[in-house]
């Protein structure tokens, strides 16, 4: 990519001034779909995203792959969409994704008519589905609950969007696009009456990126002027705010969720409440986890919102009623997303639920008079793909690029040829891994596993609570720099049962030799104190023992409750007074304890 401007002279006294033929705002499932699309077409493209890949709403989902089924009575043409994409993503995404099944419960309480409208809405969307009485769900799901009358059967299944999108820009990386992660754009260069490019300004996590073309370079703090022929806006729940640089009106409407994880897998299979919208509602296997989801709460901006415990114990109540282990099952964090909802302008929908989950492509030029700004808003993870090649038939058409798309039958990176999962016990003879560890790795490299695993020898376990080996560790690190969040998202590594506790600090070392001693400390805290942002609404019974493990383990062996000098302020950035007193992490937005000292569910009487 040119260093050289596009000539119109907005340079905004930035350190740095490039040019391409497309930005694209935002680094989730869309974003990294369109900019893949775009590169095999022959695009020159650049992706630009604020924090890491799937920051936004992609990285806070509860990884359910639509079958449809969700959306059968009240959205059918979603619905549609869902099935296709479903059967797309099985075929080029097979590493991303775990083949659950899905069903759709009824309780005594629940409608009878409106289970016979789903069956009756799955069928007319051609969702495969089947009715199975509440004794053959029990015997597929022993842990459902004993009054379960029956339960439609759906190919829902499970997907990593972690992996999911990182696979893309990988692929778009290597077809000539530029990702650009840590980069916040500031501002729309218009000019004439159009859009011709975008501010942006590098955060500190730039100083950790990888020195891709492009990237090479540009540091923290540096502002960079990127002039594009064109510029798509896929920021998800800050579309709105994209657009307002260019003084226009996207009415998103952010809509937060909270999910909760549990410890275990209580369930193997994708549990759906079988009744109108409603809060608590499903229940999702996980890799090493079940995912509980979620609430539907309009919020003004998706970056600060509260974050409430009662939110917390309405998933666990609620959805004990159809799978009672939740009940006493250990919580291991909540995390919270924000939809990026939109209707039309005068639609006037007042209860966020009833907002289609469709999408919307905005040629700003045909809608607003304001050339080279394309926004696409809405729509749902399942459905990335299909977006991205609307969006990117959109563009070139725009461009005058005849090329067609290829990305519905052309397999991510890692999903090439024969799965790697039906070659675990060559792996597991040929690189000397344990039966469960060499399935996990299998599963999550899918393709790449030989090359993965054959890079590193010794390979031993870094994380054991997901079985992630060195190896994939130091994969991740060639692909991400020295970003802890990065390197967790694309292994998993910290992201089980310990949360980090036996495995933050191994993490962080393999950064040593690439890096250097501030950067592997900088990295260790960094990792800790996400790592204890999610366990603030679950700190009872055994997390809260966990936690408090965890902080007597850092402290004492790694002196984490103090300065690295072995005085001052802890380097971790975390108050632990929650653990001495009962009054909770002050960033609780609600106000309300965290912390149930006695070991009980915070809130319990």
């Amino acid at each position: 990519m040119s260093t050289e401007p596009a000539g119109n002279g907005d340079d905004r006294g930035a350190d740095h001034v490039t040019e391409t033929e497309v930005v694209v705002v935002g680094g989730g499932s869309t974003g990294t779909g369109i900019v893949r699309d775009l590169a095999l077409r022959g695009v020159e493209t650049t992706l630009v995203e604020q924090g890491n890949l799937t920051h936004g709403t992609t990285g806070r989902m509860h990884g359910l792959l639509h079958s449809g089924g969700r959306y059968a009575v009240a959205d059918q043409a979603s619905a549609r969409e869902c099935m296709e994409e479903n059967r797309v993503l099985r075929e080029i995404a097979t590493h991303c994704v775990e083949e659950t099944g899905g069903m759709f419960v009824k309780r005594p309480e629940d409608d009878e008519s409106y289970f016979q409208e789903k069956l009756e809405g799955c069928r007319t969307c051609d969702i495969p589905a089947e009715v199975i009485s509440g004794e053959e769900a029990r015997r597929r799901e022993p842990y459902l609950a004993r009054d379960v009358e029956k339960a439609i059967v759906v190919p829902d299944a499970a997907v990593d969007p972690f992996r999911l999108c990182v696979s893309n820009a990988a692929d778009a990386e290597e077809h000539g696009a530029r990702v650009a992660t840590h980069a916040t754009v500031t501002d729309l260069l218009v000019e004439d009456g159009a859009v011709g490019g975008v501010v942006i300004e590098h955060g500190d996590g730039a100083g950790k990126r990888r020195d891709t073309p492009g990237n090479a370079g540009v540091g923290p703090g540096a502002t960079e002027v990127i002039h594009a022929d064109h510029v798509v806006n896929a920021a998800g729940a800050w579309s709105g705010q994209i657009a307002d640089m260019a003084g226009l009106d996207v009415a998103v409407r952010p809509s937060k969720g909270v999910m909760t994880v549990m410890n275990v897998r209580q369930v193997d299979t994708v549990i759906n409440r079988c009744r109108p919208k409603g809060d608590a509602d499903i229940v999702v296997p996980h890799e090493t986890a079940c995912i509980l989801g979620t609430t539907d709460e309009e919020v003004d901006d998706p970056a600060e919102y509260p974050e409430e415990q009662w939110e917390v114990d309405l998933m666990i109540e609620t959805l004990s009623e159809l799978v009672p282990a939740l009940q006493d099952a250990r919580t291991l964090r909540s995390f919270w997303g924000v939809r990026p909802l939109y209707e039309p302008p005068e639609t006037g929908t007042d209860d966020p639920t009833d907002i289609t989950r469709d999408y919307f492509l905005l040629d700003h030029d045909d809608r607003d008079g304001v050339g080279g700004l394309t926004t696409v808003v809405g729509g749902k993870l399942t459905t990335y793909r299909m977006m991205a090649e609307s969006v990117t038939d959109h563009v070139c058409d725009l461009l005058g690029v005849d090329a067609d798309c290829v990305t519905a039958d052309r397999p991510l990176p890692g999903s090439e040829g024969a799965a790697g999962r039906d070659r675990v016990r060559e792996y597991q003879e040929a690189f000397g891994l344990r039966s469960p560890v060499a399935r996990r790795s299998t599963d999550r490299l899918g393709s790449r596993t030989e090359e993965v695993l054959s890079s590193v020898d010794p390979n031993p376990v870094v994380c054991e609570c997901e079985g992630v080996t060195r190896a994939e560790v130091q994969d991740a690190i060639d692909g991400a720099g020295a970003d802890p969040n990065a390197i967790r998202l694309r292994t998993r590594a910290s992201m089980g049962n310990c949360q980090g506790c036996f495995c933050a600090h191994r993490i962080a070392d393999e950064l040593y030799e690439p890096f250097d001693a501030a950067t592997t400390r900088g990295a260790l805290s960094e990792l800790y104190r996400e790592r204890w942002k999610g366990q603030r609404h679950a700190l009872w019974g055994q997390q809260l023992s966990q936690a408090a493990l965890s902080h007597m383990l850092h402290a004492t062996t790694m002196n984490r409750d103090h300065g690295p000098d072995g005085g001052g302020e802890p380097d971790t950035g975390i108050d632990f007074d929650a653990f001495d007193d009962g009054t909770g992490d002050p960033a609780t937005s609600s106000g309300e304890t965290s912390v149930a000292t006695d070991g009980g569910r915070s809130g319990d009487q």
